[in-house]
């Protein structure tokens, strides 16, 4: 049994949403065990292990299913980015410089902060963990990006969540 084979656009979208915040769940759920077993600095060691291996799996299956060329710089990389599974439920954006040589990337809405944020928890401190996931999706894209962060909890200014800077090696 598939009941997902006669849903409607709408259906599957509100699926798809569901399934995102299922996964980012199971996400929490994870960390918040791993925290309670370990305490925090083994559990985001934890987190950046497991990240890193994830933005990797996941930016194969996205250039894969989607049919992006390998080795595509930092346009395919633009594309991949807004086909991550996260991006369904969090509001992002992208900036690209004059010159094209250098691509932002931005959190506008992040859900893990701002279910924090609403239950009056200071921010999760996602650098490191957000360095190891963002560094290895932009690689599986293409291994000539380079990643870097421009702000991110704990170091974001107030009110803002991730920003990265990806450029091309020449």
């Amino acid at each position: 049994m598939n009941p997902y084979k006669d849903m409607s656009r709408d259906e599957l979208y509100k699926a798809l949403e569901m399934f995102a915040k299922n996964w980012l769940a199971h996400d929490g759920c994870w960390f918040l065990a791993a925290e309670a077993e370990h305490g925090m600095e083994t559990a985001i060691r934890l987190d950046e292990l497991a990240w890193d291996r994830f933005a990797t799996a996941e930016a194969r299956r996205i250039m894969k299913g989607y049919g992006l060329p390998a080795n595509g710089g930092l346009e395919v990389l633009a594309e991949a980015l807004g086909l991550r599974m996260y991006a369904v439920i969090n509001e992002q954006h992208i900036e690209w410089s004059e010159d094209r040589k250098s691509l932002r990337f931005f959190m506008d809405i992040c859900r893990v902060q701002e279910t924090r944020r609403r239950k009056g928890m200071p921010d999760f401190p996602c650098k490191s963990v957000g360095i190891f996931e963002f560094t290895a999706f932009a690689k599986a894209v293409d291994p000539r990006i380079k990643t870097h962060c421009l702000h991110c909890p704990p170091d974001a200014p107030d009110g803002l969540y991730c920003g990265w800077e990806f450029t091309l090696e020449d």
